[in-house]
């Protein structure tokens, strides 16, 4: 803790208000202490990513016994109908480690994968409520709702809802939230520890003091000359999924006092995302802009040509890639196609009018309706068709329904493109946050360049890195936010009572 004699605002600041803040404020308030949030934005643009996010949570878990410990009210007739399956310790490490080719720091994964059931176990408990992702994660066959790719819940009303939610649990805390108040820079004493924060509020410039900072400010995706520092050329043209205020101030304080930068600071997060979406998210649209369903379909280019394996795995495990690939392709966009066969499997996003869509009895007045070279589209199809090996279709699991001799493959789910009406999406890359930040240690400490803890100071959710490297695995982000802010909360408020 801080050890200077200047008044204190609060025993504990936290520096930002989506998931990850509010966990580290809920978790410090549950020690009785004062906790004060500052938030960048105004009131009616409160809350961070997590708004933005499709609410979904991946944790461990052994079957429908632990799911109803987090939603017990499920309904007998909802209990005939669902599937879960389990969802193992080992298996969500296994899956952390192989989307981010090994490089995921095992001492966090391990964290994070061991405290995921008891976190989410400790977010209802504050108050958060959860659903089954029906309409996201499952899909119904043979009468039977059977849950894909390790994630069965989300939070009610998802992004927006678990945003929501956590701001009505905080007022009943009585924990004061600060808008459009800004961190500008971190204060430390001449111990060498952290002991305020300077803000830019409505009223300008001041300081705040407390005995401890939690920062959970989130990337530096909003930050176009970040993205083109980091992420490399073309990055800055990039829309962004969520909110404008994520520019990576408050990983440059911790910076500029000597913390440790850490992760891949050239890796984010990035998804499929409506072509002609607004620069930043949308409040009304929030995370329906995005376009998941694609290993339904094919994805090509603009000369027609197709770039990923759609069906490489579950999209869970590729979307937060996919997005990036986008980013490479002329014009920075591509066009997801689907036939009859497989509409009906497509998640809600591709039903809501704010998108780019067309439809046509034709492979080639689709290609014309959607400006894709027309010949290009036209043999890709052909070859595609052609490739097409006969198997047992089946949307839940890795069906090994492949094709053969086309590059790229298509490893699952590969049906032959040929029952009109045609329709094809237009997308282009979103990105959602940035993968590098700051390095902390087991006690959510954010470590200095010595590889020292900084005393006072805490660090939570986007902006700490070493978590995700090249790739994501879907509902980790959101979990991670509230593993890693309870653990920098309670750590935080410990530490001010000594």
């Amino acid at each position: 803790m801080a050890d200077s004699n200047v008044q204190l605002d609060a025993d504990v600041i936290v520096v930002g208000a989506g998931n990850a803040a509010l966990s580290a404020a809920l978790a410090a308030n549950e020690a009785g202490l004062k906790v004060v949030v500052l938030e960048k934005a105004p009131e009616h643009d409160r809350g961070g990513n997590t708004y933005f996010t499709g609410g979904a949570i991946r944790f461990s878990y052994q079957g429908i016994e632990d799911v109803l410990k987090l939603v017990p009210d499920l309904s007998p007739a909802e209990l005939d109908v669902i599937e879960v399956g389990t969802y193992p310790e080992s298996k969500y490490f296994d899956d952390l480690m192989s989307v981010t080719e090994g490089m995921s720091d095992q001492e966090m994964a391990n964290f994070l994968v061991r405290d995921s059931f008891p976190t989410m176990q400790w977010m209802t408990q504050q108050g958060v409520r959860l659903v089954p992702s029906w309409s996201h994660q499952a899909f119904k066959v043979d009468g039977k709702f059977r849950f894909w790719g390790g994630l069965c819940l989300e939070a009610v009303g998802g992004g927006k809802g678990l945003s929501d939610q956590l701001f009505e649990i905080a007022l009943k805390r009585e924990i004061a939230v600060h808008y459009s108040t800004a961190a500008t820079k971190l204060i430390v004493n001449q111990s060498g520890a952290v002991e305020g924060v300077t803000v830019k509020g409505p009223d300008g410039y001041r300081d705040l003091y407390a005995k401890s900072i939690v920062l959970a400010a989130g990337g530096f995706e909003a930050n176009a000359e970040m993205r083109a520092r980091y992420l490399g050329a073309g990055w800055d043209l990039a829309k962004v999924r969520g909110v404008r205020y994520n520019t990576g101030d408050a990983i440059n304080m911790a910076l500029d006092i000597g913390a440790q930068s850490f992760g891949h600071w050239q890796g984010c997060h990035a998804v499929a995302w409506d072509l002609n979406a607004p620069a930043y998210g949308n409040r009304a649209i929030t995370d329906l802009y995005q376009k998941h369903s694609y290993p339904f379909g094919l994805i090509v280019n603009a000369n027609g040509e197709r770039f990923v394996d759609e069906g490489a795995d579950f999209r869970n495990y590729t979307y937060a890639k996919y997005g990036k690939q986008i980013l490479t392709q002329p014009q920075r966009v591509a066009y997801q196609l689907f036939d009859q066969k497989t509409l009906h499997l497509l998640r809600e996003e591709y039903r809501i009018k704010e998108m780019t869509m067309v439809e046509a009895d034709t492979v080639e007045e689709l290609a014309k309706m959607m400006d894709i070279d027309v010949e290009g589209l036209v043999k890709t199809i052909a070859d595609y068709n052609a490739a097409v090996q006969p198997g047992e279709y089946n949307p839940t699991v890795l069906d090994g329904v492949h094709t053969e001799g086309i590059n790229p493959a298509k490893s699952n789910w590969a049906l032959p493109f040929d029952s009109p009406p045609y329709q094809a999406f237009g997308v282009t890359c979103g990105i959602t946050f940035t993968f590098g930040g700051l390095r902390i240690n087991q006690r959510g400490q954010v470590m200095d360049t010595s590889e020292e803890p900084i005393r006072g100071l805490y660090a939570a959710g986007e902006m700490v890195g070493g978590l995700f490297y090249n790739n994501y695995a879907g509902g980790a982000g959101l979990m991670a936010g509230s593993v890693f802010g309870k653990l920098a909360g309670t750590s935080a408020a410990a530490d001010a009572q000594v």
